[in-house]
Formats: structure tokens, C-alpha cells, sequence
């Protein structure tokens, strides 16, 4: 069946002010997050991939257990303090393990041991939670997906996938051996491996029905098990005291509108995209006559939202691009993904916190939690939360008001962040996050991100622009802020343009006024994009009016690494632009990088020595420069993240002291000051990891200053922004 979304009504309320005082309102917040490597053995390289996936809660609520496939592992955390999680150690397994589930006083855990896929297989082991123990395990016969225990604890479901080969005729289905469901009476935790029942799916769907794929499994008050066919587009309800299916029906399709569908680095959200297969991945139970399920996608669908059904497959409610339209609000919207699934909802949970039913929705491309009330009509969205990169589960722990994610990426290997597990608390107080959303357009949403460059309004309070980089590169934008507003604003959005059309091969890092109602921007270069370094001055319309190349004495030494910051000192024929350089060129000394200088009226050019900091790990550039009073404001940064990060730092060099020398000659060398360490507030910010691009500051007309983290277009990155007002009266 096809379902046309007219156009589901966004949350007005989402990112609007509480007219009553903060501290009546239960908002959930991010409380801590545990880096998946801090569990790794001692005698396992710390760089190890690790993931987690699946998480679960012991019954106490004080232990968090999670599967760990690529480390062949479950994990565990001791969140006796919520707020300062523990290493509880893990288990490693022969084999990988990908669902996890506590039974009482044992951890059931399904273990895919499939080699080759036309042969799959797995088992269902049994862990002693306290003792942290294998004990046993049940041979499944099959290659298992989702194991869950039924509220009463006394059996548990597992869907057995059998899934496809994705190499074998471009991933089509049918794949035989037919996945199925699989039904365990549990004493006390412990399968009974004798009294397993096999539940056969086949001859249900529409799509491929002698190949079911089941997904996602749960279970309701009444023992009724939900599971998800994703690949064949089906939802099936058994009886699990008769091991029969009492109930299934096709997932449909949907028509959207207001879709980016182009992966082209510009946040276009016009496009419209007709029969689209919802293709459910989770499943969760409203009770026990609804289930709201994730529309992931998979084979040939995914329709970027959720949807909840009736126990007979009516439509009750479907998200549309609601969802996707407010993840692009506040900067989290995929644009590489744009034309496949979007924000991709993959997992869920759903939980009862004082009285009021909840689910929570996973976007595991966004790397956002939503967060919904259930009001029996339409849900109501309350917040978006940040989460680590591909949020894949989630466990709710209501007696302790708190909810846990799962976050299965693991980007170390390339210095990004690693996979890990986040806590939120149900609590009095303010939301944390979003710290920047913006407004709606008469086309959609208006979607940005990668903010790498701040530059305050000469005549209003409180009112900054901000760049984006080149990852929106078909769409070079200029952001207006309205930071008086709690979460700060963007209003309006000034597009860069070149002879009438968008300017493409841009990497703008800086930005600073010109004193026409324009701007002057700084485009970092790079060679192997045909990016060129160099200036570019923009009118009060966007359009470039003057483009201005780097000198051979300067380019002599480039390397991509280059202008990350522009600003201005002086005015009419005596205005200068300083530029900071990234990182050391070819002609720099060790351990110091370049200040450059030019004139407009002049052309003259010219630079000072900057000294860099040193560190054990990575590299240490510059990433900001902002003129205030007597100073230049510098940041200086490391490129690394999370734990290992160590300089995040504010500095200044008197503007007396910056006299250029002529490029090709000897340049003198600044001395800087230090004035603030940003690591407390990139750590107070919500309570996640330190993020390792800080590359905006400014201060406002007032003299505010205030600072923003590029989130690389959530591109292997969480998509976190933080944006902040800089207390630096103490410095």
C-alpha cells in the first residue's frame, strides 16, 4: 500500500522558550560519556577497533552491557555513578557477538559463527552477570540478529536473519536458508536449549516471501512478539505461547516531499521521491495494541522516518521528513547520505518515565537521538539529542531516569573518535542541546553545518556571521546568528556567488567584515581539489567582487594547509588583512608558522613568525584570528579529540607588535600570550568528548566573546556543534 504524507506538522515547540521557570521542566540531558576502548584488555593494542552496538541494563540499573562485534567481545560499565562511568572489563567469545539481553542474573547474548553465508550459523551463549562468566550456549542452527527478553523473563525471542550476501546478485533476495524466529523458555535467566521453537516466517510477505530476513525483535505486556522483515518490507505479530503467527502485514510505502535527494554539497530539501518501502528495521510496542517501528532501509527502501502501525498494519501516524527536516535544523542532516536514506532511523527504544510513555528514535547517519512523547495521536518530538557516531541501541532505565546509547562507529584508526556508549538523565532543568538550530525557509529547512569562521555585526549586540567550508562546496554560504536567543538563531542565510552563480572550489576558513556591508573571506587551498589559496571579498548580495591570489614569495613554500582565519585592522587606506596559516609550510622554521599580512589599497604583502605549541601526538595548528582592542586573538589547537585531546587554547599577540617583513626575507617573530584553555568548555559544553575542531571565534559589538566547533558537515563526525559564549573576565 502507498501512504501519502501530506505533510506532517513539525514540533513548533521543539526549540521554543518555556514561558515558566526552567526548573520546572523534566528535559533529559547528557550526563557522561564511556570511550568503548577504556574496556579493552591490557594486553590488546588500545587502537583496536571496537564497537558498541547493542545495550542492555542489569535489573538494578547500575550495570550497562553491550555487544562488541569487530572485538569479538561484550563490555561492560559500572554506572553506579551515573556520572562517572567505570570500566567494568570485557568478555571476549569465539565469534561475533551482535545482540545482548539480561535475563535476571545472567546476560543472554546471540553469537553470529557464520563463515560462509550460505551455511549460516550461531549461538545463544549465557553469561553470569556478577561473575562476569560464560556459562553455556544454545546451538541456533542459524546466523542470529536480536535477542529480547520478555517483560515476565520467562522466555526470550531471537530472529534468526540468514541474511543475504550483498555480493551475490547485487544483494537481491531471494538468498537461501530462510531466516525465521526462534522462541526460549528461560528459568531464571537460563534457556532451556531443548525447548526451542522454531517459527516459520515463510509465505508472509509480498517481497521475497520464501526468503524472510527477520531484523528486530520485542515483546509486549501480553507475550506478543513483534518481528521486522526489513528486507521484505513486513511486520509479523506471533503468539508466543503457540509459537504461531497471529498476525503480519506489509510495512508499504510512502511518497515524501521536501527531500534532499542530491549528494551534491548543497542543502537542497525540495525534491520529492514516490514509493519509497519503509523497510522497518527496530520494532517497539506502544502498549499492546500499537508498534512504532524505525524505516532504515536496506535493500530498496528506507523512507527516513518512523511510523506506528495498529496491530493490523493501519497507519496511525508516519513521520514523513518531519524528522529529517528538524535533524537538519540543527546542523546534523548527512549530506553524503542525501541520496541514500538521509538520516537513516535504525534503532529504538521505548520506556515509561513518570507516568509518560516515551520512545526514542536513533538516526544512526544524523548520530542523533530523538525523543518523542507518545500521546496516543500524533507523537510529540521534544528534544534532539547528540549522541557518538551511528548510534545503533539503546536502553531505557526509568527507575533511575536514565536512558543509555550505543554507538557503534569506531573511527581511531583514522585520529577520529572512538565508538562510545552515552548516558542522558530525565531531570529538572534546561536542554543542553541544541546550542545552534535555525529557522524554517518558505523551501524547507535551511540546513548548514561545518561552521569554521566567526566575525561579529559592527552595529547590533549579539548578532555574529559565520562561514561554512568546503563541505558544502556547490553551496558557499555565510550565516547569520542571532546569539541573544537560548539556543542561539540562524536567521538568514547570504549564499556566495560568482558572476550569478554558486562559487564553487571555496574552502572558506575565515571571515572578517569589510566596512561596505560585505566581507572579506579566506579560502584555504588545496591543490588535489583544484582549490586555490586566497582572499575573496563579497558584497552586501554575496557576490564576489575582487578575488585576490597568493604571491609566488608566498606560495613557494604552500602546502594545504593554509589561511584558516582572516581579519582586519585599520580602515579606509590603511586597513590591513592578517591572515593565520594553518599549519608549518615548507619554508617555516620548526615550530612556528606564518601571521600574513596585505593591504587592499597597496597590494603589499607581508608576514610575522608565529610560535606554535608542541605536542607528544598529532599536530598542533592555528584555526582562528580575530582583532579586539589592542590584540589579535589566536586559537591554537591540536587535531586531536576525546581524551587524548590537550590543547584547545585562546591566545593573543599585541597588534603594536605586528610589524610584517617582506615575504622572501627574514621574518620577525611575534611573542603570544595565553588567555583562556578551552578544554573545560568543550567538556562542560554536554557532557561528551572533547571535539577537536574549534575554529571559530569572535567577540560581538559588546564585547562578548564567543566561540564554534566545526562539525565537519557529519561527515565521520557526531555532528556536534557546540556553540558557546567565552567567559574570559577571569583571564
Amino acid at each position: 500500500m502507498t501512504i501519502r504524507i501530506a505533510g506532517a506538522a513539525l514540533t513548533a515547540a521543539l526549540f521554543a522558550s518555556v514561558a515558566v521557570p526552567a526548573s520546572a521542566e523534566q528535559v533529559f540531558n547528557r550526563i557522561a560519556s564511556f570511550p568503548v576502548a577504556s574496556n579493552l584488555p591490557a594486553d590488546k593494542d588500545k587502537a583496536s577497533t571496537t564497537s558498541a552496538e547493542i545495550i542492555t541494563a542489569s535489573e538494578d540499573g547500575n550495570t550497562l552491557v553491550y555487544s562488541d562485534a569487530p572485538g569479538s567481545s561484550i563490555g561492560f560499565v559500572d554506572i553506579t555513578d551515573a556520572k562517572a562511568p567505570k570500566a567494568g572489563g570485557s568478555l571476549a567469545f569465539d565469534g561475533e557477538p551482535n545482540s545482548v539481553a539480561v535475563a535476571g542474573p545472567k546476560v543472554l547474548v546471540t553469537i553470529d559463527k557464520t563463515e560462509d553465508m550460505t551455511k549460516p550459523a550461531g549461538q545463544l551463549a549465557v553469561v553470569d552477570l556478577a561473575g562476569k562468566k560464560l556459562e553455556s550456549a544454545c546451538d541456533l542452527g542459524g546466523q542470529p540478529d536480536s535477542v529480547v527478553v520478555s517483560p515476565d523473563k520467562t522466555f526470550a525471542a531471537i530472529a534468526i536473519e540468514n541474511q543475504r550476501d550483498e555480493e551475490v546478485n547485487d544483494g537481491a533476495i531471494p538468498q537461501l536458508p530462510a531466516g525465521e524466529l526462534l522462541i526460549v523458555s528461560l528459568d531464571n535467566g537460563v534457556p532451556a536449549c531443548d525447548s526451542i521453537k522454531h517459527v516459520d516466517l515463510t509465505g508472509l510477505a509480498t517481497v521475497a516471501p520464501e526468503d524472510p530476513e527477520p531484523e528486530f525483535v520485542n515483546i509486549n505486556a501480553n507475550g506478543e512478539i513483534a518481528v521486522t522483515l526489513q528486507e521484505n518490507n513486513h511486520v509479523v505479530i506471533v503468539d508466543s505461547k503457540t509459537a504461531k503467527v497471529t498476525g503480519h502485514f506489509t510495512a508499504g510505502t510512502v511518497d515524501l516531499e521536501g527531500v534532499d535527494t542530491k549528494t551534491d554539497g548543497a542543502l537542497n530539501f525540495t525534491g520529492k521521491l514516490s514509493g519509497v518501502p519503509r523497510e522497518p528495521d527496530s520494532v517497539k510496542w506502544l502498549g499492546t495494541d500499537r508498534l512504532v517501528v524505525a524505516n532504515e532501509g536496506d535493500w530498496k527502501g528506507g523512507s527516513r522516518g518512523f511510523t506506528i502501525f495498529d496491530r493490523s498494519g493501519k497507519v496511525l501516524y508516519d513521520a514523513g521528513m518531519s524528522l529529517e527536516h528538524e535533524i537538519a535544523r540543527i546542523g546534523h542532516f548527512p549530506e553524503k547520505r542525501a541520496k541514500n536514506k538521509g538520516v537513516e532511523p535504525e534503532g529504538m527504544e521505548a520506556a515509561v518515565f513518570g507516568g509518560q510513555q516515551y520512545f526514542f528514535v536513533l538516526t544512526e547517519r544524523a548520530s542523533i537521538l530523538a525523543v518523542y512523547k507518545d500521546t496516543g495521536g500524533e507523537p510529540e518530538l521534544v528534544q534532539l539529542l547528540p549522541s557518538g557516531i551511528s548510534p545503533e541501541g539503546a536502553v531505557a532505565i526509568p527507575g533511575r531516569n536514565l536512558l543509555a546509547t550505543a554507538n557503534e562507529a569506531d573511527l581511531g584508526e583514522d585520529g577520529g573518535a572512538r565508538a562510545h556508549v552515552m548516558i542522558y538523565e530525565l531531570a529538572e532543568g534546561e536542554k543542553a542541546y541544541p546550542m545552534l538550530v535555525s529557522k524554517d525557509t518558505e523551501n524547507g529547512p535551511l540546513g548548514w553545518g561545518a561552521l569554521s569562521g566567526l566575525v561579529g555585526d559592527a552595529e547590533k549586540e549579539g548578532i555574529l556571521y559565520a562561514a561554512s567550508d568546503s563541505v558544502y562546496g556547490m553551496q558557499p554560504s555565510i550565516f547569520t546568528i542571532d546569539a541573544t536567543k537560548k539556543p542561539a538563531e540562524i536567521t538568514n542565510v547570504l549564499r556566495v556567488t560568482r558572476n550569478g552563480q554558486p562559487a564553487q572550489k571555496l574552502d572558506i576558513e575565515g571571515i572578517a567584515l569589510d566596512g561596505k556591508g560585505g566581507f572579506w573571506l579566506a579560502s584555504e587551498g588545496d591543490s588535489s581539489k583544484l582549490v586555490g589559496h586566497g582572499l575573496y571579498n563579497v558584497n552586501a548580495k554575496g557576490e564576489i567582487k575582487a578575488e585576490i591570489g597568493l604571491p609566488a614569495e608566498l606560495l613557494a613554500g604552500e602546502t594545504r594547509f593554509g589561511f584558516e582565519g582572516v581579519t582586519t585592522i585599520g580602515s579606509g587606506d590603511d586597513l590591513t588583512l592578517w591572515m593565520a596559516v594553518q599549519r608549518e609550510w615548507k619554508d617555516d622554521p620548526k615550530g612556528t608558522v606564518k601571521l600574513v599580512s596585505y593591504k587592499p589599497k597597496s597590494k603589499e604583502w607581508g608576514a610575522v613568525r608565529y610560535p606554535i605549541e608542541k605536542t607528544e601526538e598529532g599536530w598542533v595548528g592555528l584555526s582562528e584570528i580575530t582583532a579586539q582592542g589592542d590584540y589579535v586573538y589566536i586559537i591554537e589547537r591540536d587535531n586531536l579529540l576525546g581524551d587524548a585531546a590537550k590543547l584547545k587554547k585562546l591566545y593573543r599577540v599585541a597588534i603594536a607588535d605586528l610589524k610584517p617583513g617582506k615575504l622572501g626575507g627574514e621574518l620577525p617573530l611575534v611573542t603570544k600570550e595565553e588567555v583562556h584553555d578551552f578544554i573545560p568548555d568543550l567538556k562542560a559544553a554536554s557532557n561528551g568528548y572533547v571535539v577537536d575542531k574549534l575554529e571559530g571565534f569572535t567577540f560581538d559589538k559588546s564585547g562578548k566573546a564567543y566561540a564554534v566547533t566545526d562539525n565537519d558537515g557529519v561527515d565521520d563526525s557526531s555532528g556536534e556543534t557546540l556553540f558557546f559564549q567565552v567567559n574570559l573576565a577571569t583571564n
